[in-house]
């Protein structure tokens, strides 16, 4: 009889486990893959969208935006993969930012996952220049792709070098001197798209490391004036049309990289690209900016050439052509670039002077 009973006690303990819900992984939810022509994807910066299904960015900076619902989402990414290097990505998720390095020359990265809540915000940006090659957008893959929200009413255009591309800024994952020179470029939390979101405005970079007014450093061929107009900046390929992005403002910090120039000659070649980018934005606010990571020398030569241009501009009628100095040189970056800490610094000085002078 015991026997029995311990027995049927056996089954019953059975038939409990059966009956209980299982804790078992479930499978995960089926994703749809949505293509990168999908017009719920908000794109911002100089893509060449020749091919509509892999729109292709040089330029540092270039992002897109989008919303989705569901756990977890992934980006189909393509990388030229020049001189064999891989880009790297700022991917934010409801805020949250993640720095990532592509690994191969097609990439599927899963940018989120077992994500609570119903609705969340993407942003993927090229955290890496130019001359580290093209990246193409190719899709998405979520439970569902919904209908963006409103682009920010205002655009700004940040002209510049490697300082405005945020060229050795960034060490959280390479320190300086170590792993190769893209490592630490993080366009994203460089200055100007800072400056951007504290405004609530959109931005564009249009930046090249090493380039000049006049005169460009490491055996860079080109000067901005010559390809400030295209899409593919490094090699002055591609001419971009300007009336995808109207900016509101337009900041200008050149001259780093030509060092001390005749006075003469780098003002009126400063002058003649002023007068290029207003055919081209005859409503926008320019603003030159010195270089914020001069030295004491040149800084003072830029602030003495800066105030002449803007004094020739807005004598000639153009009274939307400002100056601004920064306070001090910013350069404990790699190579003596700014770090991320002195970027948010950078941005604060200017943040300050468009709320304050321009009624940002």
């Amino acid at each position: 009889m015991r026997s029995l009973l311990s027995h049927l006690k056996y089954v019953a303990a059975v038939l409990l486990v059966l009956s209980l819900p299982t804790l078992a992984a479930q499978p995960p939810k089926p994703t749809t893959f949505y293509a990168a022509d999908n017009q719920n994807i908000q794109y911002t910066g100089r893509i060449d969208f020749s091919d509509v299904k892999k729109p292709r960015c040089w330029a540092p900076g270039a992002y897109f935006t989008a919303r989705f619902a569901g756990p977890s989402c992934a980006v189909v990414v393509n990388d030229e993969m020049l001189w064999g290097k891989h880009n790297y990505l700022e991917v934010v998720v409801d805020g949250k930012l993640s720095r990532l390095l592509l690994t191969g020359k097609e990439n599927t990265v899963t940018v989120a996952e077992n994500l609570p809540g119903q609705v969340h915000t993407l942003t993927v940006c090229k955290n890496t220049e130019s001359n580290i090659g093209y990246l193409e957008f190719v899709g998405l893959h979520c439970a569902q792709l919904l209908p963006p929200a409103a682009r920010p009413t205002r655009r700004i255009e940040f002209i510049g070098n490697s300082i405005t591309c945020g060229t050795g800024s960034d060490e959280s994952v390479v320190p300086c001197g170590k792993g190769q020179w893209q490592d630490q470029h993080n366009a994203y939390q460089a200055y100007g798209p800072t400056t951007a979101r504290a405004l609530s405005a959109e931005w564009q970079l249009t930046a090249v490391s090493g380039i000049g007014l006049m005169h460009s450093c490491c055996d860079l061929p080109l000067v901005m004036p010559q390809v400030y107009d295209k899409i593919n900046l490094r090699e002055n390929l591609l001419p971009w049309d300007f009336r995808r992005y109207q900016p509101d403002l337009v900041t200008v910090c050149l001259g780093q990289n030509d060092g001390v120039q005749d006075s003469a000659a780098f003002c009126r070649n400063y002058l003649s690209f002023l007068q290029k980018l207003r055919r081209h934005y005859p409503k926008a606010q320019l603003v030159c900016l010195t270089s914020p990571m001069a030295d004491a020398r040149l800084t003072t030569v830029l602030q003495r050439y800066l105030t002449s241009v803007v004094a020739q501009a807005n004598a000639t009628g153009d009274a939307g052509v400002h100056k601004f100095f920064f306070s001090r040189s910013y350069t404990s970056g790699c190579d003596s670039h700014p770090s991320l800490a002195e970027h948010q610094l950078i941005a604060a000085e200017l943040i300050a002077y468009l709320k304050s002078s321009l009624g940002w």
